[in-house]
């Protein structure tokens, strides 16, 4: 197996407990540094597991699980394990995977699972959405789908997002939550292929020329699949393509990372707000930019 060979890898560092008295890696922990990998996969698929399962009627459940070795690794190697759906049978489903490290190859494994109602335990066919979402992603094809609309139109689904991480995580008031701004913003709002809404933003025109975004959120167990970006990109767009010559927002700190890897700079001192540390980020939109995102 080669890594141009697979779409999904994720990437793990080798921590010292999982060493052995060879100064290699143990060689039960390959399965789970796989195991560990799946949970990555479905995050790529945008399906929160046990949400998206529930959905589906049924659960997975791990028929064979084989491993081979063809090199170790050692104490803080990091490594990229690659996965691949290569079959989709009735019920079960075949995975197929290689752990490398850089272009060596260490480790292949193959992992089977079938798909059962998860009460009796008993094989059912995998359904055609999940069928159709494996095949798609090994594809090379698109698994969200984002909107833009009107508060009217998007507020059950924004709504919803916006609960669960700041009200239900983050503990802010909802009296601050809601405001009179969600009646005239623009809404994003990004759905995996079961319909089910992963993240969300708006974007207001917070002065002549100048667009605000905000309440910009993403699921917790779906964070760090480019979901996040994916909203923002849209809001900004929809500045430009009205005519807006920057974007401003409010960033949390702990987000500000994510904000200078899109392009935002920090403009004046951090300050509080809803009992959050934030600052003040700014996207410049020259004319160039508006066209390329025409």
């Amino acid at each position: 197996m080669k890594r141009q060979d697979f779409r999904f890898f994720h990437r793990l560092r080798v921590r010292w407990v999982e060493v052995d008295m060879q100064k290699i890696v143990f060689n039960g922990h390959y399965l789970m540094y796989f195991d560990t990998a799946v949970t990555g996969y479905w995050r790529a698929l945008a399906l929160p597991y046990e949400e998206g399962f529930a959905a589906l009627g049924g659960e997975l459940y791990v028929k064979k699980a084989t491993v081979e070795y063809h090199a170790s690794a050692r104490n803080d190697d990091q490594l990229d394990v690659a996965l691949k759906c290569e079959h989709v049978g009735r019920s079960s489903m075949r995975f197929v995977g290689a752990i490398f490290r850089g272009n060596q190859l260490l480790v292949t494994g193959e992992l089977v699972y079938v798909f059962a109602d998860p009460a009796e335990q008993k094989s059912r066919p995998v359904p055609d959405a999940l069928r159709a979402l494996l095949q798609d992603y090994e594809a090379g094809q698109a698994v969200t789908e984002l909107r833009l609309g009107s508060w009217e139109v998007l507020q059950t689904d924004a709504r919803r997002v916006r609960t669960e991480v700041f009200i239900e995580e983050q503990g802010i008031a909802r009296d601050d939550e809601w405001d009179a701004a969600d009646a005239t913003a623009v809404h994003a709002v990004l759905y995996n292929r079961l319909g089910q809404p992963l993240a969300t933003g708006r974007l207001l025109q917070h002065a002549p020329g100048v667009a605000k975004v905000g309440r910009m959120a993403v699921r917790h167990m779906l964070r760090g699949a480019n979901l996040g970006a994916a909203v923002l990109q849209a809001l900004v767009q929809a500045a430009a393509a009205r005519g807006d010559r920057e974007v401003v927002l409010h960033a949390q700190r702990s987000a500000e990372g994510f904000y200078r890897r899109l392009g935002f700079a920090v403009r004046g001192e951090p300050f509080d707000e809803v009992g959050i540390a934030h600052v003040e980020m700014v996207l410049p939109l020259t004319a160039q930019t508006s066209a390329s995102r025409a």
